[in-house]
């Protein structure tokens, strides 16, 4: 390869890497695998003879989404062994006007989200991702996870009603919703349970991932009440040492909560208009290597 095919190579490449790595985060969930599967794309680009592809940017797309399946079916084996439950490694961009967070926001790769594909097939994330995510043709979801185009609409319905079911969504101005997080967070900075509760849905929900490295719930809280509690009782266990930084957590305003001037954990709260109806709390020291560890 020439000196300029190969520069020519390098920029088309990194032009889409940004939609590569999208594709293969929300895969995956796993900042580091996305990376690694991008990478793999690329050494493949570079050797694969261009004359002969029609649509770079299809080309790449589908060898990433055939990486990131091939990664995910290997680390379906891992998960099923994690200790409690999996959350992604979040995103968390301190500056809402840093272009990584306009990508971020682009769009939908909440926690929420990644939280319900998380119980999908390999096959059943990825037709749903191309689908309803990037709007691909069900002809190309087919060449890519290998199944005829009847078969892949099965798929991406049936993961459609999973996902309908199973996922809280709110169209909430981000406004609002960071007001309600401000709202929240006094009142847990007070140690105000009523106040908090006052906050939360009756039903709201609360999942933690600890990875068996921290403490942390092997079971799902429910309640305003108890999930109230969890904030209360670590405000009364560290009195006037426990923080919060607004940031965005994987494209939605979240926070970071600091105790002892040391990175705690990195939370996600899906809202309504008036109220949280759910809380993710991302504990896992081996997840949060990237987001800064110090107050």
């Amino acid at each position: 390869m020439t000196d300029g095919a190969s520069t020519h190579t390098q920029t088309i490449f990194n032009a889409l890497r940004p939609r590569l790595f999208s594709i293969a985060y929300r895969m995956l969930g796993i900042r580091a695998d996305a990376e690694d599967v991008v990478q793999d794309a690329w050494l493949r680009w570079h050797d694969a003879p261009k004359e002969h592809i029609v649509s770079q940017e299809a080309w790449l797309v589908t060898v990433t989404t055939r990486l990131a399946i091939d990664r995910l079916r290997r680390a379906k084996v891992d998960r099923e062994a994690y200790v409690g439950w999996w959350l992604p490694e979040p995103l968390v961009e301190l500056d809402e006007n840093t272009p990584e967070s306009a990508l971020e926001q682009a769009n939908d790769v909440s926690v929420a989200l990644m939280w319900v594909l998380e119980r999908l097939s390999a096959e059943e994330r990825a037709a749903f991702l191309m689908r309803q995510v990037f709007d691909a043709d069900y002809a190309e979801i087919a060449e890519v996870v290998k199944k005829s185009e009847p078969a892949c609409r099965q798929l991406v319905h049936r993961a459609s009603v999973r996902v309908q079911q199973e996922r809280p969504r709110f169209d909430v101005p981000k406004d609002k919703h960071r007001a309600l997080l401000g709202r929240f967070i006094e009142a847990a900075r007070q140690g105000n349970r009523a106040d908090m509760r006052a906050l939360m849905s009756d039903d709201v929900q609360l999942v933690a991932d600890g990875g068996g490295k921290v403490k942390s719930f092997m079971h799902i809280l429910k309640g305003a009440g108890r999930v109230a509690g969890v904030f209360w009782t670590l405000e009364h266990q560290f009195p006037m040492q426990v923080s919060y930084k607004t940031a965005l957590v994987n494209g939605e305003p979240g926070v970071l909560r600091y105790v002892q001037g040391k990175l705690e954990s990195v939370q996600s709260f899906i809202v309504d208009e008036e109220r949280i109806v759910a809380v993710f709390i991302m504990r896992n020291p081996d997840k949060l290597a990237a987001v800064p560890q110090e107050l």
